[in-house]
């Protein structure tokens, strides 16, 4: 199951510095970087660890820099561009392949006849990543030397340098760095060979993809510790980094413990599953962290994307499904929705856990609504009247909050639509917000608010009869809800509106939003809020003004406000944000919708063919959060993003496997 690259890619600066690599911990740490070996990225490192799980992400050892020396000449395995613009050493140029063996990243070096390989990954549970070379082929022995570059920053920032100067200290089998007093120490260890210590920055390295985002784009990292052994043909280096002063040391155990815990992954797949839909099982595994809590150590929560999203509500929420139910992890799916009851307050789900501290926010409307999909999916999938039986009160109280009125004037109003939004507030997902700036305030009652709202009543319903408990209540702001929501069909445009009662007035603007009218809700009891005709309208509208090979478009091309490129600082990225960029978790709605009305199970599953060839793109194994609208839909963005894999499952797994469809 191997993405497999020779020199037409590895041979490429630009196509090799394009692509990117994941390892994660399931604790929150990561490490990622470019085939080339080329740091584009303030995120790009070997390990960055979690220092509070899931969060505190903080860059320990950034990269080591390859030197063999072989029958006396040297190769130089690694690449660096500075920002004077020049690229040296040129490492790449030596690289005949790279591949993921499941998530972990690969490469082979081909040096005269020797050929070297490495590879990368991460203790699941544990800050420590391991690296290891392998002499795979050569007539004679051969050195190698490496040079650890370590630094100690939050993941989203860079360093100048200045006088700062770390503490290393050797220690048996390696260095232990402390970056100042107060600071977490981190070691690096090496199963053979000697180290020595160094005390050098190296400055201006250049990091290209903060610049294109408008970023600073200059960064320095301490040359800490200079590892040396001699490898004859068939023997291998590991090199640990770790915040545990006693990790493994035994590169061939752990790798082989990471091998078998991806293959108990791959166990839940059906032999039919294609191979990318296989990979993107393992890539779902990634975003899915713990979260311990006092009363819960078991707390589970999903990292939005990589590389630098935490675990936001609403996505999580969205994605559950996708990255649990369908890979067949339904306990995980528990822990999560119990790890989130305990952050309900007044009727409304965090938005976002901060990495500077523990207090929640909830500027968000819909995560609450997400929250009450991903309990009827949970339950579909395991029959656990327990978890109901618990979480049964906290949603009526849910439901209670909205018609009292909660947060932002979130609010039932008379015709039974929900209300929300004030100035200055960003609370659907449409959230991009610059300084004071909302781009997309789209206050007043959104399409998905409502649909989700109905679908949320519906859920209600049916728990209530599965509890034994009156209904009569939601039955009728049900019927209530389908009676105001009728508003949205504008004949005339033979589409929906995006919102209500702006302060402007209705909005038409052309959005994906309204899909989520034909994809939900899923019940066997209550009517769609659009009739047979009406589907097929949104579903042919959206089909061909919205849909792309990789998601749907946030805004209608023919707008006046349309923007289909992203890039620039944060206001030219923000401000094109939702405004036609295309986002990839949308498919997985109008897949479903499209499915529904045409009832053609291929036509509906070759919309996600292309996400297979996009896994050779961008973050290889894995799915980007966004696209450029316009073509060639350029990957942006997170490079990993929860929702986007998991959506891709999920309709995937539905549709092939199971043939749903809703009445």
């Amino acid at each position: 199951m191997n993405f497999n690259y020779g020199r037409e890619i590895c041979g490429n600066l630009a196509l090799g510095s394009s692509r990117e690599w994941l390892i994660t911990n399931g604790i929150g740490g990561y490490g990622c970087g470019t085939i080339s070996g080329i740091l584009t990225r303030c995120y790009h490192g070997l390990l960055i660890a979690a220092l509070k799980p899931p969060l505190k992400r903080t860059l320990l050892l950034t990269k080591l820099d390859e030197t063999i020396n072989y029958h006396d000449q040297i190769y130089q395995l690694t690449t660096n561009r500075w920002t004077d613009g020049t690229i040296s050493p040129h490492g790449y140029l030596y690289l005949e392949n790279f591949h993921l063996e499941g998530t972990i990243p690969v490469w082979t070096y081909a040096c005269g006849d020797a050929l070297i390989e490495k590879r990368i990954w991460m203790a699941q549970g544990e800050n420590t990543t391991y690296i290891r070379y392998t002499l795979k082929r050569g007539s004679a022995s051969m050195q190698l030397s490496l040079k650890a570059f370590v630094n100690y920053r939050d993941h989203h920032g860079t360093t100048q340098s200045g006088e700062w100067q770390i503490s290393v200290d050797e220690i048996e089998k390696g260095v232990s760095i402390q970056a100042f007093q107060e600071a977490t120490p981190f070691y690096l260890f090496s199963d053979s060979g000697e180290v020595s210590r160094n005390y050098q920055w190296h400055l201006a390295f250049d990091l290209a993809m903060e610049h294109y985002r408008g970023l600073w784009d200059r960064d320095d990292h301490y040359h800490g510790a200079t590892f040396k052994t001699i490898l004859d043909p068939g023997t291998s280096l590991t090199i640990v980094a770790s915040t545990d002063r006693h990790p493994n040391l035994d590169g061939k155990t752990t790798l082989e413990k990471q091998y078998y815990y991806e293959q108990q992954l791959l166990n839940s797949c059906p032999p039919s599953d294609p191979h990318w839909i296989k990979q993107l099982v393992l890539a779902a595994d990634q975003f899915i962290v713990d979260r311990p809590l006092t009363d819960n150590p078991d707390g589970k929560t999903i990292i939005a994307g990589y590389p630098w999203f935490a675990d936001w509500g609403r996505d999580t929420m969205i994605a559950l499904p996708g990255l649990t139910l369908t890979t067949g992890h339904p306990k995980v799916a528990h822990h999560i929705l119990s790890t989130f009851a305990k952050y309900l307050d007044q009727g409304m789900l965090p938005n976002v856990f901060p990495d500077d501290g523990e207090t929640p926010h909830y500027n968000t409307v819909d995560a609450i609504l997400w929250y009450f999909e991903a309990i009827r999916a949970y339950f579909v999938a395991t029959k656990d009247t327990e978890l109901i039986s618990y979480l049964f009160p906290l949603l009526q109280e849910v439901i209670d909050w909205h018609r009292q009125g909660t947060r932002y004037q979130i609010h039932l109003d008379d015709d039974g639509l929900i209300y929300a939004g004030q100035e200055g507030c960003q609370l659907t997902w449409m959230d991009a917000k610059v300084g004071d700036w909302v781009v997309t305030p789209r206050i007043g009652k959104p399409i998905e608010v409502n649909t989700f709202w109905y679908n949320a009543l519906i859920i209600m319903i049916e728990l209530a009869e599965i509890l034994g408990q009156s209904s009569s209540d939601y039955q009728q702001m049900a019927q209530k809800t389908y009676q105001g929501f009728q508003r949205f069909w504008q004949s005339s445009l033979g589409y929906c509106a995006d919102v209500l009662d702006t302060p402007t007035g209705d909005d038409y603007s052309l959005r994906p939003n309204q899909i989520f009218a034909v994809s939900l809700p899923k019940s066997q009891t209550l009517i769609p809020l659009l009739d047979t005709d009406q589907q097929k309208a949104v579903v042919d509208i959206v089909g061909q003004t919205l849909v792309t090979s990789y998601g749907l478009r946030s805004l209608s091309s023919h707008h006046p406000q349309y923007q289909g490129k992203y890039g620039g600082d944060q206001v030219a990225r923000d401000g094109s944000y939702h405004q036609g960029i295309v986002w990839g978790w949308l498919i997985g709605h109008f897949v479903e919708s499209y499915y529904q009305v045409y009832g053609n199970k291929s036509q509906a599953l070759s919309f996600l063919k292309p996400m297979a060839n996009h896994l050779n793109n961008g973050c290889i194994g894995s799915i980007s959060e966004i696209f450029d609208g316009d073509l060639p839909l350029t990957p942006r963005g997170c490079f990993a993003q929860a929702w986007s894999v998991a959506e891709v499952l999920r309709v995937w797994r539905e549709i092939s496997e199971h043939g749903i469809r809703n009445p």
